[in-house]
């Protein structure tokens, strides 16, 4: 006979880690007060109080662009990781160079300028990664899946994140506008997640993937989109005060259809090298590993800056 506390209603209590969710918010709440003081002070003229702390754009634009270098580090390296799991052998330097050159060309392109051309990083890459591993593979017997995986990791990670650099770097009307945008980006997602992850724990009961992650239902999915909708609400009531209601529904939608497509697909990944998180060696405390933390966010920045250039008519 089970045991397991009941609701009213006859369902299983839901059970919440309250430890595991203390360290993710006191973690959380370190990575956000660096990571909203580089925009705040790096995006541009900053003064706090009296002091007139410059230009930020003078350096912030080369802090985040080490901050997303250093994300693709990572998150290349655990994909790299788990498929060694499986007994493969991609190549980690070939990876992450090429990672790097997508991010450097999302840098130097602004303004109907290119200079670093995307057919310059597609070639660059195909010698870092297949003609690399000519001389540095001991598996060659793998090279095929190898090489793919590489490739995968390369593209995932550099576009993904490569796209926040160049929300950053977007200057519109508004001060600060890279800034705003960053920021709305993380809060939609976010707020996303979090609504997900207590509708999913107290209403879940659909299972919406068992075979890839059999915690997420469609009750979650359903609160993940209003927790979207009312983070880019939160945003324009705030720091983008030029969007429309119709924006703020458009990208809540958008944002947060792909952001958990991310979220799965990611999931498949670690299913299939047979590990829990993807935190292969290196772990964030309460939060898995870097893969766990930008698998949403490497579809919704893309996301996002299609519906910027193609929806409001954004050209840089």
């Amino acid at each position: 006979m089970s045991h397991k506390p009941t609701h009213a209603a006859g369902r299983a209590t839901p059970v919440v880690d309250t430890k595991n969710m203390k360290v993710r918010v006191i973690t959380a709440l370190v990575f956000a007060a660096f990571f909203f003081s580089l925009l705040y002070f790096g995006g541009g003229p900053t003064r706090v109080g009296g002091v007139d702390l410059g230009d930020g754009k003078a350096w912030g634009q080369w802090a985040y662009l080490a901050l997303m270098g250093f994300a693709i580090f990572a998150g290349v390296r655990e994909m790299v990781l788990m498929a060694r799991v499986r007994g493969f052998n991609p190549s980690l330097p070939g990876a992450v160079l090429t990672g790097w050159l997508f991010l450097l060309h999302f840098h130097f392109e602004k303004n109907g300028l290119d200079r670093l051309p995307l057919w310059a990083v597609l070639f660059a890459g195909m010698l870092l990664i297949h003609f690399g591993a000519l001389f540095f593979d001991e598996k060659l017997e793998e090279a095929l899946p190898s090489q793919a995986i590489a490739w995968m990791a390369a593209l995932v990670l550099g576009l993904g994140l490569g796209f926040q650099q160049k929300l950053f770097l977007l200057e519109g009307t508004l001060p600060k506008t890279g800034s705003r945008l960053i920021l709305a980006l993380y809060i939609i997602v976010w707020f996303g997640d979090s609504t997900a992850y207590f509708v999913g724990s107290y209403f879940g009961k659909h299972k919406m993937a068992p075979k890839v992650s059999p915690k997420k239902t469609w009750e979650g999915a359903f609160g993940n989109t209003l927790g979207n909708v009312g983070g880019a609400a939160l945003m324009k009531a705030t720091f983008c005060t030029e969007w429309s209601w119709v924006d703020v529904v458009a990208l809540g939608l958008f944002m947060g259809l792909v952001s958990q497509l991310g979220d799965l697909v990611e999931s498949t990944w670690k299913r299939s090298a047979g590990v829990k998180d993807s935190n292969v060696g290196v772990s964030i405390p309460g939060h898995g590993g870097m893969l766990d933390r930008v698998d949403s966010l490497v579809l919704a920045a893309p996301a996002m800056y299609a519906y910027l250039r193609y929806a409001q008519g954004w050209t840089q």
